[in-house]
């Protein structure tokens, strides 16, 4: 059969950086097959060329790589499991496909999403297929496959033994998709416990803008985050549920079971745009909030020109009324200070009345400033 090759765009562009664990352990290869004989044998060693010789023997086995160095590791590890040249370059060069299928061989690049505060910081998880071999490989920061690989055994066991390959190996990577999409849909709890954390602040008229808006741009970055790493996910389950694939089954029922996972991923979809509609909302709540703010500052404006203006007419008039005295047309002498005294007080006291009485009746006299 002519080799075919479909591409789609699945991830962002991969970087790969070496994963360094925090406890300095080393890498690992893990291997858990099903040998001809029946009896599930589980491996583990630090170079996956030690478990050639066991893929060969068995018709099915699933190999999970732990990398310090995804591009060097990695690709060797792959290598040593007889996987091509060819996919390994398609699949370890960062490029932006996410499903590679070679007839022989398929391949596929699936987001791992890690969600640390409001980062989502998403890796790379690689699955490899050829024939009764389906292979992982990840950096050290992808821990989700380790509670798999304490119950690959007892899965291993479960696969009926009479089916062909192709179904054996559509069984185990179903699992594993399974398995990194529930760990995925757990980081959307986090994200959305950040988001009712956030909705307390937003509530609260006194919190500072400066502070609410790079919260919600964060939050909604790690929503839009997020969501692409879903739409990622879904493209590639609805290549394969295709079942055009030469590694994948044609099996309907087994094909059901990857329309299964598609329709958990459309569900958590539409929740993550659901809260992405909420997070608008609180944009809208947070210019309310700015709005209130600067009508408050007015008001508070509006009061202090309104007792400005009250004690400016309070000093005009007694001013206006010494310049008048002050004329010599008038003779002031020094026996008039008593009368005179009395009038500035009396003019003052009612100049400042007179403008209060004025101002409130006109209603330009705030009640309350807030």
């Amino acid at each position: 059969m002519v080799s075919r090759r479909k591409s789609m765009v699945a991830v962002q562009p991969v970087q790969f950086m070496p994963a360094v664990s925090s406890k300095g352990e080393e890498r690992s290869a893990f291997c858990v097959a099903l040998p001809g004989t029946g009896d599930v044998v589980k491996i583990e060693s630090e170079d996956c060329s030690d478990f050639a010789d066991l893929v060969a023997k068995s018709t099915i086995s699933w190999v999970d790589y732990w990398a310090y160095d995804m591009a060097k590791d990695g690709r060797e590890a792959v290598l040593a499991l007889g996987f091509s040249e060819k996919i390994v370059n398609l699949l370890f060069d960062g490029r932006t496909q996410g499903y590679e299928d070679l007839d022989t061989e398929l391949g596929l690049v699936l987001p791992a999403v890690n969600v640390e505060g409001l980062e989502v910081v998403v890796s790379p998880l690689l699955i490899l297929i050829r024939r009764n071999v389906v292979v992982t490989v990840h950096g050290r920061a992808v821990t989700r496959l380790v509670k798999l690989r304490r119950y690959a055994e007892t899965f291993m066991r479960k696969i009926p033994k009479h089916i062909p390959s192709t179904d054996k190996q559509t069984l185990v990577l179903v699992r594993i998709v399974d398995e990194n999409n529930g760990r995925n849909f757990d980081h959307l709890r986090e994200i959305e416990e950040q988001g009712d954390a956030l909705s307390k602040h937003l509530m609260d008229p006194k919190t500072p803008r400066r502070t609410l808006g790079p919260k919600i741009y964060k939050m909604k970055h790690a929503l839009i985050t997020y969501l692409s790493t879903l739409w990622v996910s879904l493209d590639v389950l609805n290549t394969l549920r295709l079942g055009d694939a030469e590694q994948i089954t044609d099996d309907p029922q087994l094909l059901a079971r990857v329309g299964v996972l598609s329709d958990d991923v459309n569900r958590q979809i539409q929740l993550s745009e659901h809260m992405s509609e909420v997070l608008a909302s609180g944009l809208e709540v947070l210019q309310s909030i700015y709005n209130n703010q600067l009508q408050v500052l007015n008001n508070r404006m509006a009061l202090v020109m309104t007792y400005l203006t009250v004690l400016g007419t309070a000093v005009l008039v007694p001013n206006t009324l010494a310049t008048i005295f002050s004329n010599p047309a008038f003779n002031m002498q020094p026996k008039d200070i008593g009368w005179y005294t009395v009038l500035l007080v009396v003019s003052t006291l009612a100049s400042s009345y007179a403008a209060y009485w004025w101002t409130k009746k006109q209603g330009a006299m705030p009640k309350n400033s807030d």
